[in-house]
């Protein structure tokens, strides 16, 4: 396996999961996996409660800020911003298909203006030290050929981008859902690979698909890194390993009562400040997964975690159904 210092291995952003609470808790399991917040439209950062939508823990990092947006200057001011909030990269989505993000000409839709990304990606690299980088797919409807992939990567590349996390699907503008273009669109790996070998000056990243840490082994020997979408918050504690086997940490991996114990401080924490236990407990589910008695853990967080004024006692309630 690489022992890179880069970060060859991210969890993707993703709507209503990868908040500052899936964080932190991601973070009891790895050190090292590069972690990206939600997507975060241009706008409401220019223009919304900063602190609410920005702020982090210094735990978190290393942490990239996601963007939507599609006004070169706009995403420029807000490259600043993000800068100064000390995160260390900013990500432009470029492959998001859905309807709202269409509406507001961002996403995946501009895969077909190359020359407008290439441009916002130049204002926001000129603005700022940190690294901005672009998520995209393989392409759009009809225009998927390699080709075009290809043509897309070297305009933006040639704006100053130099890392590209690519999800090995199209997507399909019309007809499909979000969730549907997660799925429906066949994988093809083989053009990221290829757009490795044509641009092995670039960090490639691949997406899509991906489940388990010998596909993560497999596709390392042809691109730079790899990013996990959806199963690393239905199974988070895949990565409990990665930091030893990818990252060649001698640190040993934290079992799962351990996690939780890292985590209760935190939660008293924010419960002391009135958050409702969902926010935190809701990405907890799924620690247990394979694990007798996580029906039970799942279902007594659930029942118990709405309630004004609950705090890590009900989690540490919880730990008492698991039968290990």
């Amino acid at each position: 396996m690489k022992n890179n210092k880069e970060n060859f291995l991210s969890v993707a952003p993703m709507m209503d999961r990868t908040d500052r609470h899936f964080r932190y808790f991601i973070r009891q399991i790895t050190k090292h996996t590069l972690l990206y917040t939600e997507m975060i439209s241009a706008t409401a950062v220019q223009n919304g409660n900063k602190s609410k939508l920005l702020d982090f823990s210094s735990d978190e990092k290393p942490l990239s800020l996601q963007l939507g947006g599609n006004d070169p200057y706009t995403l420029a001011e807000c490259a600043i911003i993000a800068e100064d909030w000390g995160y260390d990269e900013v990500n432009l989505n470029i492959g998001c298909p859905s309807d709202r993000v269409q509406n507001g000409r961002f996403g995946a839709c501009l895969m077909a203006e190359p020359e407008l990304v290439a441009k916002s990606v130049e204002k926001m690299q000129e603005s700022v030290d940190i690294p901005i980088t672009v998520k995209h797919r393989i392409g759009i409807d009809e225009c998927d050929d390699y080709e075009s992939l290809k043509y897309f990567v070297r305009i933006v590349s040639e704006s100053g981008c130099k890392k590209f996390i690519v999800h090995a699907r199209k997507a399909w503008l019309q007809g499909l859902s979000p969730k549907e273009n997660r799925n429906i669109p066949p994988l093809r790996y083989q053009d990221v690979y290829s757009l490795k070998k044509d641009f092995p000056h670039l960090t490639i990243e691949i997406n899509g698909g991906i489940t388990n840490l010998e596909q993560i082994s497999h596709h390392l020997q042809f691109i730079d890194s790899v990013m996990l979408g959806r199963i690393a918050y239905n199974n988070p504690y895949l990565l409990a390993t990665v930091d030893k086997d990818f990252y060649k940490s001698s640190t040993t991996p934290l079992t799962r009562y351990q996690i939780i114990e890292n985590i209760l401080p935190y939660v008293e924490y924010w419960a002391s400040h009135g958050l409702k236990l969902h926010s935190i407990t809701r990405h907890l589910l799924s620690l247990f997964i394979g694990i007798s008695g996580t029906k039970e853990w799942k279902r007594y967080i659930t029942e118990n975690s709405h309630f004004i004024g609950q705090d890590s006692k009900a989690i540490i309630n919880a730990l008492s159904k698991i039968k290990s």
